[in-house]
């Protein structure tokens, strides 16, 4: 990444010709210095700029991409997985762990904490690491191996956290010593979000007043909406503290269905790719963790034709998002502000003066043309 921002004398100027700040469009260019914004609105360059500066895009739930699994890679395939989010105007990510044998998370676990600290080396940003399961419903297993789902145990989990740095579990509220977990995890800092569960909403409830924050890709592995119980989704769509998050690519959602959950959840809605190692590879046979799936076009599935993951991009999401009628800044804002404020980090998901210069510019048609992940570029568009 030689002749970033990130390393310059004096503020850098990115030629856009405006902002998108705290959802507001702002005319003009973006200046960065030391890896951090130092103006918007700033005089625009000859002939005005091209582009618009967005905050960096953030995926909390992404199994791997470009022929990466990151449940069985290495430190190298961290670095190919994190310039490939980058292409794709992702500047964070929680790589995801799906449920597995008890002995896969230890490895796995402390490579992911060494991708963390290598920062923005290679790209997008390793935020910490999702564990989606092993504490799931047998009734909701998705694509997870049922073989390998667990009873929460809450002194078993928290000597997973101790094993890499967990950020989000994703668990099944209703499964016995799930809510005690939900508040060990929760008093430790963990984000719990609630998933591949068959909760009804008295459960739910009590999971979102133990402290969960969050339900993993509505309407996708979890009870579904009755009259006389809503279940978990359903209640997570009018709990003004929980963040819906969503996988819109089309194939796990009809366009009509995460347009309506969009619009109930508003601000809260939060858009995630759950892609896998497929993802940039086209159709054929891959790994999602132990199992096999296959890919054909935009579906992946496993050979009895449940889902399993996807090959979504987080750019593409925005697409889909604004073409479903949200408007560009509450898309961007799906993918940036409302996965920072699951996260509780301030400094994520937000372009203004003295914020962390982690920025995409997109062009006119919502493409991804350049990305900078503290203040580094991270990928530039072909001219």
């Amino acid at each position: 990444m030689s002749g970033s921002p990130h390393a310059s004398f004096g503020p850098v100027a990115l030629g856009v010709s405006a902002a998108l700040c705290d959802g507001e469009l702002v005319a003009g260019d973006v200046l960065v210095q030391d890896g951090r914004v130092v103006a918007v609105g700033a005089e625009p360059p000859p002939g005005g700029g091209s582009g618009i500066a967005v905050p960096g895009f953030l995926d909390l739930h992404i199994n791997g991409l470009v022929g990466v699994d990151f449940l069985s890679t290495d430190e190298d395939g961290y670095a190919r997985a994190s310039a490939a989010l980058a292409r794709t105007g992702v500047t964070g990510y929680l790589p995801t762990f799906i449920t597995s044998p008890l002995e896969d998370y230890a490895g796995a676990l402390e490579v992911a904490a060494h991708a963390q600290a290598a920062g923005a080396e290679h790209g997008a940003r390793v935020l910490g690491v999702h564990l989606e399961g092993p504490y799931l419903s047998p009734r909701w297993p998705g694509a997870h191996d049922p073989h390998q789902l667990r009873t929460p145990d809450v002194d078993e989990a928290l000597g997973l956290c101790e094993l890499g740095p967990v950020t989000m579990v994703t668990l099944a509220p209703e499964l016995d010593g799930a809510l005690e977990l939900v508040s060990a995890l929760t008093a430790r800092g963990v984000v719990v979000s609630c998933g591949h569960s068959d909760a009804d909403a008295a459960v739910a409830v009590a999971a979102f007043d133990r402290g969960a924050r969050a339900i993993t890709h509505l309407w996708n592995a979890h009870r579904r909406w009755a009259p006389r119980d809503p279940g978990i989704g359903g209640l997570a769509l009018v709990r003004p503290d929980v963040t819906v998050q969503a996988i819109v690519d089309h194939v796990h959602l009809a366009p009509e269905t995460a347009y309506g959950a969009f619009l109930a959840a508003g601000s809260r809605f939060s858009l995630v790719t759950d892609a896998m190692e497929a993802a940039g590879q086209g159709d054929g046979v891959f790994r999602l963790g132990r199992r096999e799936v296959e890919v054909q076009g935009a579906r992946v599935a496993l050979a009895d034709g449940s889902l399993a993951g996807s090959v979504l991009t987080m750019d593409q999401a925005v697409r889909n998002l604004v073409g479903l009628g949200a408007s560009f800044a509450e898309a961007v804002w799906a993918a940036t502000g409302a996965p920072a404020q699951l996260l509780g980090d301030p400094e994520l998901g937000v372009l203004r003066a003295g914020a962390p210069a982690n920025v995409t510019v997109l062009d006119e048609e919502l493409q991804v043309v350049r990305t900078l992940v503290a203040g580094a570029e991270a990928f530039v568009a072909a001219a």
